[in-house]
């Protein structure tokens, strides 16, 4: 992604997010992570249908930031240092209040292994 795209992601608290290149989802609100130029993010509920699940089966999406959309592909990372990296991008990025019982969730196992890393298309 361009860096103007990945500093609009950084300076916002959610974007939006297309699951599926075929999909008819509408755009689904997500807190976005941006961790050394690599924009990630985190799924809380894990639903079948849900934007994560969809996107193991098809991992083309749209990013909806502001009212520029953006294609990408959904590519789970992998590693220990960067989910750690992830984990402390979140608790940096959302401090209030009210948002610290869903950092304090993105760090179980079942939230932490439903990270993806979205790329360009190739």
């Amino acid at each position: 992604m361009s860096r103007p795209v990945v500093a609009a992601i950084d300076a916002s608290k959610i974007f939006g997010i297309r699951a599926g290149g075929r999909s008819g989802h509408r755009f689904t609100g997500v807190w976005p992570v941006v961790v050394d130029g690599r924009v990630f993010a985190r799924s809380w509920t894990l639903t079948f249908g849900g934007w994560y699940r969809t996107l193991l089966d098809d991992p083309l999406c749209t990013l909806q930031i502001g009212e520029r959309q953006v294609r990408v592909r959904a590519v789970r990372p992998r590693g220990t240092a960067i989910l750690d990296a992830i984990e402390d991008a979140y608790a940096a990025k959302y401090t209030t209040a009210a948002s610290r019982k869903y950092v304090r969730g993105f760090r179980i196992p079942r939230r932490r292994a439903a990270t993806m890393e979205f790329q360009p298309r190739s």
